[in-house]
C-alpha cells in the first residue's frame, strides 16, 4: 500500500544499518527519500535499493554536528521537491568508555552528533515545516537513555536529552500540525552490534522478554506508522520498541 505516496522525507545516517532499513521502507510505501551520510559513495546501495522499489531518492551528505549541513540538506530537498513532509534524524556515532576513563573529547563528540546534530535538523526543518502546517519529525533515540548502560554514560545522556527535545517541540509545534516523536529501539542486529562479543549477545539476548534481538524493519516499521496519516494525533511520545528489553 502507498500509504506515503508524495511524501518528501528525509533520513540522515542513511547508509547502513537501522537508517538503511528505514529509508528503503518509506520508499516501498511511496515517499521520495533524501539519504544523508558523511561520504555521499556510502549511499550508493541505499539509493539503488530506493530506485529498485520505484521510488525517488536525493543523496546528500555532511557532518551532522554542523548546524550548516542540516541548512543546507532541508534546502536541497525543498528545492528539488518542493517542501519537506517528514525528517528521521537517525545519524549517530558510539565513543564508549568507562566513566573514569571517559575524556571530555569522547563526551563532547558523542553530544555533538547524537543530540546537537538532532537538534541542528529540527531547527532547520521547522520553518518549511511550519508553512505547510504540517509534517513529521522522529528521532532516534535508544532504550539506553531509559535504563542506563555501563560504558556509555555519553551515549545515554545524548539519546536521554532527545526526550526532553521532542517533548518541547512537540508542545511548540503542535499548534502548526507537526509531530515530534522519540522511538527507541533495544538490541537490533547490525553491522555495528555484529562486532560485539558472542558472549555479550548472548547476554543480551537472555534480557529481551522476545528472545531475539530486532531487526532494521522492526524499527522501520515503527517510523512508517509516524510519518504516514495513522500515527497523525500522536505527539511529545517516546516509543520503545525493544521486544521487551526494558522490563528488566
Amino acid at each position: 500500500m502507498q500509504t506515503l505516496k508524495n511524501k518528501r522525507i528525509l533520513v540522515t545516517g542513511a547508509s547502513r544499518g537501522i537508517g538503511q532499513a528505514i529509508a528503503v521502507d518509506l520508499a516501498k510505501h511511496g515517499a521520495k527519500v533524501a539519504v544523508l551520510a558523511t561520504r555521499l559513495a556510502n549511499l550508493e546501495q541505499t539509493c539503488a535499493a530506493i530506485a529498485a522499489a520505484g521510488a525517488e531518492s536525493l543523496p546528500l551528505e555532511g557532518d551532522i554536528s554542523q548546524a550548516s549541513t542540516a541548512v543546507n540538506a532541508v534546502k536541497a530537498v525543498v528545492d528539488a521537491w518542493g517542501g519537506i513532509d517528514g525528517l528521521v534524524a537517525n545519524a549517530g556515532i558510539t565513543k564508549d568508555n568507562l566513566l573514569l576513563r571517559m575524556t571530555e573529547e569522547q563526551f563532547d563528540q558523542v553530544i555533538d552528533v547524537n543530540l546537537k546534530g538532532s537538534f541542528h535538523f529540527l531547527k532547520a526543518v521547522t520553518k518549511p515545516m511550519m508553512k505547510q502546517r504540517a509534517g513529521s519529525i522522529v528521532f532516534i533515540g535508544s532504550v539506553v537513555a531509559a535504563i542506563g548502560n555501563p560504558g556509555q554514560a555519553n551515549y545515554c545522556a545524548a539519546k536521554a536529552g532527545l526526550h526532553g527535545l521532542a517533548r518541547s517541540a512537540a508542545m511548540e509545534l503542535g499548534s502548526r500540525g507537526i509531530t515530534v516523536n522519540v522511538i527507541s529501539p533495544g538490541f537490533i542486529a547490525t553491522d555495528m552490534t555484529s562486532d560485539l562479543p558472542e558472549a555479550a549477545q548472548d547476554a543480551m539476548k537472555k534480557k529481551i522478554a522476545l528472545g531475539r534481538p530486532g531487526s532494521g524493519q522492526d524499527i522501520a516499521g515503527a517510523v512508517r506508522f509516524l510519518q504516514s496519516p495513522d500515527g497523525s494525533y500522536i505527539t511529545g511520545q517516546v516509543m520503545l520498541v525493544d521486544g521487551g528489553l526494558s522490563l528488566g
